[in-house]
């Protein structure tokens, strides 16, 4: 390990920090000066901030021309209240950091201490730290922001811990491992009447009631291959909470999910004709908008060579997921595949590791130490 266990000490509580206050995608400020003042510490020959919103980047460079090399952690917590006796649990109400992003982090700040003590030989090592990963909008808003063209990489490498899968161990593998994914937002509109005659009204009920199925039956799950298609209707709401008034109004939102872009696309489709085909049966007005949306994530054969390759040095053990992977939860780095070749591992957290997205979950910090190791190998392998 090139740090000793009292730095690794220190980053733990770093860890821990960060744990205590948690912050929303998109209002992540006070974890971002947090994050930039401990990386101005390491002496970074650039620290960009404000990138795609609060996020940012340290750059450290080396003297030789040679290859940019990005490792991505997140910034952002959940809205899950941490149900928690650990002294470090969260200290605000109805926010945690119950997906682990803290933790990627910490790793991250193990590299920036690494790093700051000596350059890669070649190129340049940049640590990002995304906004706004757990509603989709993080990634694409870091790849628009013009401050992003200066930072340009040639390999893209992140992790995620992994409940589930034993600790240390490490999922990889080529292809999708991540699902696309979208929230849908449908409004119904029409006419209230009184509910003595409700047909003075246009009321969206039978059409409410015909998508509920409608959509849920477009996508059933399954095997995970490249027709997966899932929907799941999460949120549905009719007319006013009275007995006196015929509805004229409802929404129904349902999350979109698929292996693929390409099936995502025809799901699509599908859905906004069941619903224009149901509103206009039922003389209603319907609108459709979309939230959260997570295009699949594609591990590219290059990078996953390098990672294998720095997993093999460090002597951690992986296999391509063991049923693991692809799963069917979403993560908006593949976006990063669009611009150099890109990868994520899955870095397990204990096989009875409460889940991501549980109130009592923690990210086990002996995976600070590891997750590091094996980035740091992929960046001396790639720029010395």
């Amino acid at each position: 390990m090139f740090l000793g266990s009292g730095e690794l000490e220190e980053i733990t509580a770093f860890r821990r920090a960060l744990h205590r206050r948690p912050e929303l995608s998109g209002a992540e400020a006070e974890t971002a000066r947090s994050v930039a003042a401990a990386l101005e510490e390491t002496g970074a020959d650039e620290i960009v901030t404000g990138l795609g919103g609060h996020g940012v980047a340290a750059i450290y460079r080396g003297p030789g021309d040679g290859p940019t090399v990005m490792i991505r952690a997140e910034l952002d917590g959940l809205p899950i209240e941490e149900v928690s006796d650990l002294p470090h649990r969260s200290e605000v109400i109805g926010k945690g950091h119950l997906c682990g992003h803290d933790g990627h982090m910490a790793i991250l700040m193990a590299l920036a201490r690494g790093l700051g003590r000596l350059r890669p030989a070649r190129g340049r090592a940049i640590l990002l730290f995304q906004p706004a990963e757990e509603n989709g909008a993080g990634a694409a808003a870091v790849l628009a922001d013009p401050k992003f063209h200066a930072l340009r990489p040639d390999f893209v490498f992140s992790l995620h811990n992994f409940p589930g899968l034993p600790l240390g161990h490490v999922a990889l593998a080529e292809g999708p491992v991540n699902c696309a994914s979208r929230g849908m937002k449908i409004a119904l509109s029409g006419r209230t009447a009184h509910a003595s005659s409700p047909e003075d009204g246009i009321a969206p009920t039978f059409a409410l009631a015909k998508l509920l199925s409608g959509l849920t039956a477009l996508g059933v799950g399954g095997a995970l291959d490249e027709n997966f298609t899932l929907v799941t209707v999460t949120h549905a709401k009719l007319g006013e909470e009275a007995f006196g008034i015929s509805p004229g109004y409802a929404e129904i939102w349902a999350t979109l999910r698929t292996l693929t872009d390409e099936r995502m696309a025809a799901l699509v489709s599908a859905a906004e004709v069941l619903v224009r085909k149901e509103a206009e049966a039922a003389k209603l007005k319907a609108t459709i908008g979309y939230e959260d949306v997570f295009h699949q994530c594609s591990n590219a054969a290059p990078a996953v060579d390098e990672l294998r390759r720095a997993l093999d040095e460090e002597g951690v053990s992986h296999d391509p997921g063991a049923g693991a992977l692809p799963m069917k939860a979403s993560e908006d780095f593949g976006l990063f595949g669009r611009v150099a070749p890109s990868a994520m591992f899955f870095l397990g957290a204990g096989e009875n590791h409460p889940r991501l997205h549980n109130p009592d979950y923690d990210f086990p910090d002996a995976l600070i130490g590891i997750g590091a190791r094996v980035f740091m190998r992929a960046i001396r392998n790639l720029a010395g």
